[in-house]
């Protein structure tokens, strides 16, 4: 229960429901209460089938690639921790936000659903890379694996609901308030993004266990 809990908590700082919330209120601005529903359901559900893709075939694919787990572990980690340092910045990326030139084109498409909502504010890559890691060492155990899956589902549950409370949200947050929420988890997400490295430079045999 306790590995379940640290990788819900890891899946939710990654995808930072209350930030998500905040960029889908200013996309969909102008458009009325039937269509923002409409976004936010097909959005979590496109991004759901991203992650649980990369849940159920990334460690064959990185395998395929002759990429050990310590590895990208190692590489997972120190990706999480720039994407930390741009939420404790309060900087936008590519790596959790849409990029100017998504915006853009979600612009001229009047559609926000597949990008820049599903791709990279929800499923981006900090996420994906987060769903491979938490999946690495969890299909030793099929019970584990099942528990991991399922976390998955309620990070993306939680962040739905977010999503349908987001003009609640960011009235009561404020601009100030998002900010010191996302700097906060920013924090958190450096701690466990070397978690992950120390983990995988254990797994490489750079470090004993404790």
């Amino acid at each position: 229960m306790e590995l379940l809990f640290n990788a819900l908590i890891t899946l939710l700082v990654v995808i930072d429901p209350v930030g998500v919330a905040a960029a889908y209120s200013a996309l969909t601005l102008h458009s009325s209460r039937g269509e923002r529903a409409r976004i936010a359901r097909k959005g979590v559900l496109i991004a759901a089938g991203i992650l649980y893709f990369f849940a159920l075939t990334g460690n064959a694919f990185i395998a395929a690639l002759g990429i050990t787990i310590p590895a990208f572990r190692i590489a997972g980690g120190i990706l999480l921790f720039f994407l930390a340092i741009d939420m404790i910045l309060v900087r936008e990326s590519g790596m959790r936000s849409a990029t100017e030139g998504e915006k853009a084109e979600a612009d001229e498409r009047r559609e926000i659903t597949v990008f820049p909502l599903a791709i990279p504010l929800i499923a981006g890559p900090g996420a994906i890379t987060s769903v491979v890691l938490l999946m690495g060492g969890a299909w030793r155990d099929p019970w584990i694996a099942a528990g991991m899956l399922g976390v998955i589902g309620v990070a993306l549950a939680i962040t739905f609901v977010t999503l349908r409370l987001a003009g609640l949200l960011t009235r009561a947050l404020g601009l100030t308030g998002t900010h010191v929420v996302g700097r906060v988890l920013g924090i958190v997400l450096a701690a466990l993004a070397v978690q992950f490295v120390l983990d995988g430079m254990r797994g490489a045999g750079w470090l004993p266990h404790p």
